[in-house]
């Protein structure tokens, strides 16, 4: 068999130069110790003792969640919030999703959860999600959270690129966005059937190389 003189590297270079384009996801543990502040807020990863304080979270502020998003209904007693807690542990340590508590700087009090979900290793990328507590709403605490988010999957996970997706009547939603810098990309049709409706999504990405 003849050989390829024209192979750029040997396979064991290659291996290693694709292996530091992969998405690079710390440790819980060290967040956990020493989580991400921000000037009212402490993002952490979610962990297996973070299950009542989250199904606190979503059951008083049912309502005003389940408009917009579709789990909802299925977080209906307190050991389906355990069993979101236990998934996102497990996600973490799998490197498919990063999720965190948002917690009151003060208080520590969990006000809701910022996510970059479906964490793609090869390509460098994930999908930004977000919500909070219906009393936490108004104050900018999900543009502050979510742009910690952000800036720790850029700079700390050396993600590529994130989507981010609302329904197109969301306008809180997509207000956050908008301050987070996310470029539009269109309408994704009848994405998601939420409270015996489809919801037409605006859909948008941020790249590592955008200003």
């Amino acid at each position: 068999m003849p050989v390829n003189r024209h192979t750029s590297s040997p396979p064991s270079a290659r291996v290693v130069a694709a292996a530091h384009q992969m998405l690079s996801i710390p440790a819980r543990a060290g967040l956990r110790r020493s989580p991400i502040e921000t000037p009212r807020l402490l993002l952490a990863p979610i962990e297996q003792g973070d299950g009542p304080e989250i199904w606190s979270a979503v059951d008083g502020s049912r309502w005003h969640l389940e408009r917009w998003l579709p789990w909802v209904p299925f977080n209906n007693t307190p050991d389906a919030s355990q069993r979101y807690a236990d998934a996102c542990a497990a996600d973490w340590d799998a490197g498919r999703a990063v999720r965190f508590s948002i917690r009151d700087r003060a208080s520590r009090e969990l006000l809701g959860v910022a996510g970059l979900d479906s964490c793609v290793h090869l390509h460098r990328s994930c999908e930004l999600g977000y919500w909070l507590r219906r009393d936490a709403t108004g104050r900018g605490l999900m543009t502050e959270a979510a742009r910690a988010a952000v800036e720790f999957a850029f700079e700390r996970m050396g993600a590529h690129r994130m989507r981010c997706a609302a329904a197109t009547d969301n306008h809180s939603s997509l207000r956050v966005i908008a301050r987070l810098g996310f470029r539009f990309e269109g309408i994704a049709r009848q994405a998601e059937f939420v409270g015996s409706r489809w919801l037409d999504h605006a859909v948008f990405s941020r790249l590592a190389t955008d200003p």
